[in-house]
């Protein structure tokens, strides 16, 4: 089975590492996970004001932050991933991601850091939920 692992670093990501881990046998022997970490745009006045090299520097701290801890924890559990981050809509990734690397279930907290559009309209998990065409577990 292949997993999408929704991540961003937030409590609800670790409660949802912490279910994961507490009901291994929940997904099959030996899953294949792919985490994503979805970081919003710096917008573009700003992303100007500062230059390209900032902006990016600036993305690849905040990735290493989310990912890192979720990486060591899928090492100690000797578990099969690869992760990458990628820059824009977190509901939009995510079902991209979902074509792109043929995965099976998502598995997502129930709520993350969001923008205040995204909080507007509606979570990031209930985005996914709505439009996925594979199945989505949110882990509260």
């Amino acid at each position: 089975m292949k997993v999408l692992l929704a991540v961003d670093g937030s409590k609800h990501t670790k409660k949802m590492l912490a279910y994961l881990s507490t009901h291994e046998g929940l997904l099959g022997t030996n899953p294949d996970y792919v985490v994503l970490h979805v970081q919003l745009p710096i917008p573009p006045r700003a992303a100007r004001a500062v230059g390209k090299e900032i902006v990016a520097s600036f993305h690849r701290v905040e990735s290493e932050a989310v990912m890192n801890p979720v990486c060591k924890f899928l090492d100690m559990h000797s578990a099969n991933y690869k992760a990458r981050s990628v820059i824009g809509n977190a509901a939009e990734e995510i079902l991209k991601a979902t074509k792109k690397d043929k995965v099976d279930l998502i598995v997502m907290g129930s709520r993350g850091h969001g923008s205040l559009a995204s909080m507007l309209i509606g979570s990031v998990a209930q985005k996914v939920l709505t439009q996925s065409e594979v199945p989505v577990m949110v882990v509260r």
